[in-house]
């Protein structure tokens, strides 16, 4: 604990605390305690003036409440509430406002807020045990480290290029959101200057304040955009370069008045912080960039950094810190010029992201935001009076309606939708960390105060928290992608191109692609379109990729991705004219990658989506991409079809015969859009004259639980394949009928002699209830439906692959109804 004593100046000498212990305390005749704080007083009335000294008492470990010990009388013990309290704190608000599409940073600061003086604080008691000197002085400290890690991470995500890969739209944009809202704060600035205070009135500070309040931080709008789910949006990606050519264009406004800010006290500091800056980078640039990429090369292909790399990156956070601090620069300046000279992505960037984002981002920034929450007060903010912070408001709602409309003017020249250029323009307004920590940096050189510092904060967290959910309300990215066309197989015309996305996870994913690709039956007259995309979880960047390879080289940290697309090269040379291939690479969050592939679909109107599915899904489970399946699932704009591999399509030589002998598939058709899309496909298969395919359909006793239109439907489409198949010896047909879901999985089970390949089912959409009756709690996984689920599970113990069919949505119709405008392709011939 800390106590702060006055002592006579002949004591001034003993500032060192263990010295101070070693005082002659014979000089000392008084002590005074008063509301926690001691002073000593020399009894001779002439000695000088006292000093102030601050010194540290030791408590001994306290043995526990059960010896009548107070545990918070330790400071080590009351450090650890302490941030656990805060931590807990910032989880319930964040749980509470998520209803209310509220991103993490306003929970942090409210968390921060209500521990501090405004709140919890103001209670002199809870002050003073939870929060006294000596713990605000630890939680300041590490606040700050926390502040550095996090613009080191910030920096480590942050892609450059972005600025290179920008078109003129993205230029004129960031630009002119820059520039114009500069201008317009400083007239506006320099209009109610009078009425501002000496320290606010100076043209550096309304300078350092005014080009902030014109910037949008990078490091601000990724994370929130990622709470959103816009990062692979068009919305999310332009919001993204605009903001990193935002930062560039107004990073040099923010040097030149940081060095006015210098040069205020003598001219030649001015000229040695630009010196001590320009040192810095270009030893950041010409150095560090390079130490960087060698460990990179030295960095085997396919495997994670050495720990003693990542480890010396680390405490190198921390030498930056050091190294501007004692250049005169801003603290938290160096983590970041750190973190952006660090290549991105795979096997540096993500490495770092993987190993400490989580640590900083849980644990190291509830420190910071402690720290700000006992920085502010609005007690002091009411007692400072509207006229002293009134010039300061109104500069700062000004700035952000200038950014507001100057975005939004920008972003309607270039023609974007309305609502695009209005969630962009509020996108651009988004505040957070880096304004916060601007903010203690105006108090660090006396712009502002604690009750404008506490002003400014309380803005920070309105003007986010009320414009993400507006951001949510106008865009959604997934808007775009239903459409009213039908875009399946069972409406493609004969004789058309079928148009496929291959959606590939790994190089296990290919074999079996390829495979049923094939069976497919691609033909002179229906060729294929094949679009392979590649996706790769996006780690240690914050901008998605979307390669596309017929435009640009993948870049060498993206490797996998030429292995896999030269094994579906192999395949179309074999195919020759019968196959068009198409290679892409999407890097994205799994959250976003449905975004990428929807994208993909809807711009080069295919057909049918194809998934793979991963075997080790459980109930819970989030592994692979069943995320991501889900997501395409609600709103692909064509049919989908998710492939469980079990390792029985694959084919010893891609290029050469596909098969070996005769392959068996059979058809569990259940009635519905979903069944009779798999039968479509199903007929399309039978152009192979490798294959043979048993169709079973499932019928309900006495027609108990269909619906009639549904079965109308059902029946057109059976009667089609049946009349186009009825000579064909490669086709068996027959019906069973069950009174509940019992006999159906009976039926199914019968099957189950391991003389079928691969078993093609519909998904669920319009299936009779009752042949499911009773099976509701046996799928684990809503993403292939309760039959799909049945037949790919171990349960089953069949050794055939499993594609599950989900036919198309249109835009406006429910999941569980087919429409009544459906049409169907009748061709006897």
């Amino acid at each position: 604990m800390v106590r702060f004593f006055h002592l006579p100046s002949r004591f001034a000498q003993y500032d060192n605390w263990r010295n101070f212990t070693a005082l002659d305390l014979r000089h000392i005749q008084r002590l005074q305690v008063v509301g926690g704080l001691a002073s000593f007083k020399d009894a001779t009335p002439a000695s000088p003036a006292a000093v102030p000294v601050a010194c540290r008492l030791k408590h001994p470990r306290t043995p526990g409440i059960f010896y009548g010990a107070n545990p918070l009388d330790d400071s080590f013990s009351a450090l650890i509430l302490d941030i656990s309290f805060v931590i807990l704190l910032i989880h319930i608000i964040h749980l509470l406002l998520r209803p209310f599409h509220q991103p993490k940073i306003v929970s942090q600061v409210l968390g921060g807020f209500i521990i501090g003086p405004s709140v919890l604080s103001h209670n002199k008691n809870f002050r003073h045990q939870m929060f006294p000197e000596d713990i605000s002085f630890l939680l300041s400290n590490i606040g700050l480290i926390g502040f550095m890690y996090f613009l080191f991470i910030s920096g480590v995500k942050t892609d450059l290029s972005l600025t290179k890969k920008s078109g003129k739209k993205e230029f004129f944009i960031a630009s002119f959101s820059v520039i114009v809202p500069l201008i317009l704060n400083i007239t506006f600035a320099l209009l109610i200057r009078k009425s501002m205070n000496k320290s606010l009135a100076k043209f550096s500070s309304i300078g350092a304040i005014t080009s902030s309040l014109a910037i949008t931080a990078f490091p601000v709008v990724h994370p929130i955009l990622h709470e959103l789910n816009l990062l692979s949006s068009e919305v999310g990606r332009m919001s993204m370069s605009v903001s990193i050519i935002s930062d560039a264009v107004g990073i040099n406004a923010l040097v030149a008045f940081e060095a006015a800010i210098q040069g205020e006290v003598e001219w030649k500091s001015s000229i040695w912080y630009l010196v001590s800056l320009i040192v810095l980078v270009g030893f950041i640039v010409l150095c560090v960039r390079r130490i960087m990429r060698w460990v990179v090369r030295r960095t085997p292909e396919g495997q994670a950094v050495e720990q003693g790399f990542i480890v010396a990156i680390l405490l190198a956070v921390l030498v930056m810190g050091f190294l501007t601090d004692l250049f005169g620069i801003a603290i938290l300046n160096g983590p970041l010029w750190l973190g952006m000279a660090i290549p991105d992505g795979p096997p540096l960037g993500s490495t770092l992201v993987e190993r400490s984002e989580t640590i900083i981002s849980e644990l190291l920034l509830p420190f910071s935001f402690a720290f700000v929450g006992l920085c502010t007060d609005v007690f002091q903010m009411v007692n400072a009076g509207w006229s002293n912070l009134a010039p300061l408001f109104f500069l700062a709602l000004a700035g952000h309606f200038f950014k507001f409309g100057s975005t939004l003017v920008a972003s309607l020249y270039f023609q974007l939708p309305l609502r695009d250029s209005l969630a962009v323009s509020l996108i651009m307004c988004l505040r957070g960390q880096v304004e916060i920590v601007l903010l203690l940096h105006w108090i660090d050189k006396k712009i502002i105060t604690i009750p404008e510092f506490t002003m400014m904060i309380i803005m920070t967290v309105a003007v986010t928290g009320m414009a993400t959910p507006l951001i949510s309300l106008l865009y959604d990215p997934t808007r775009p992608y239903m459409i009213n066309k039908r875009r399946t197989i069972q409406h493609l015309p004969p004789g058309k191109e079928l148009r496929v996305v291959l959606c590939i996870e790994g190089q296990e994913n290919v074999a079996a692609l390829v495979n049923l690709l094939d069976m497919s039956n691609p033909t002179m007259s229906s060729p294929f379109s094949i679009y392979a995309l590649h996706l790769i979880e996006l780690v240690g960047r914050a901008a998605p990729v979307f390669i596309d390879h017929k435009k640009c080289k993948i870049p060498s940290k993206y490797t996998a991705s030429d292995s896999i697309h030269n094994a579906l090269r192999i395949y179309e040379e074999a195919r020759g004219e019968l196959v068009k291939l198409h290679t892409y690479t999407a890097v994205a969050p799994k959250r976003s990658m449905n975004q990428d592939i929807c994208e993909l679909a809807l711009i080069k109107k295919t057909n049918l989506i194809v998934l793979p599915f991963g075997r080790t899904s459980t109930r819970d489970s989030t592994v692979g991409l069943h995320p991501v399946n889900k997501s395409v699932l609600e709103h692909a704009p064509c049919s989908v079809g998710i492939l469980v591999d079990k390792c029985n399509l694959h084919s010893p030589v891609v290029g050469q015969s596909f098969w070996n002998s005769a392959q068996q598939f059979a058809v569990l058709f259940l009635g519905g859009a979903d069944a009779r899309e798999a039968l479509a496909y199903a007929d399309r298969i039978l152009g192979n004259q490798d294959v043979c395919v048993s169709v079973v359909r499932f019928l309900s006793h006495n027609s108990r639980g269909d619906n009639e239109f549904e079965k109308k439907l059902d029946d057109g489409m059976v009667t089609w394949f049946w009349v186009k198949n009825e000579t064909n010896e490669r086709v068996i047909y027959r019906e069973v009928v069950v009174r509940n879901g019992a006999e159906t999985i009976a039926a199914i089970q019968s099957m189950n002699d391991d003389s079928y390949d691969l078993v093609i089912v519909g998904r669920k959409r319009g299936v009779n209830p009752v042949l499911l009756e009773g099976l509701s709690n046996w799928s684990q996984d809503n993403e292939l439906g309760i039959i799909g689920d049945y037949v790919s599970s171990e349960d089953f113990g069949a050794a055939a692959s499993v594609l599950v069919v989900h036919q198309q949505v249109l835009r406006g119709q429910s999941h569980f109804s087919s429409g009544i405008c459906e049409k169907f392709r009748f061709d006897f011939q």
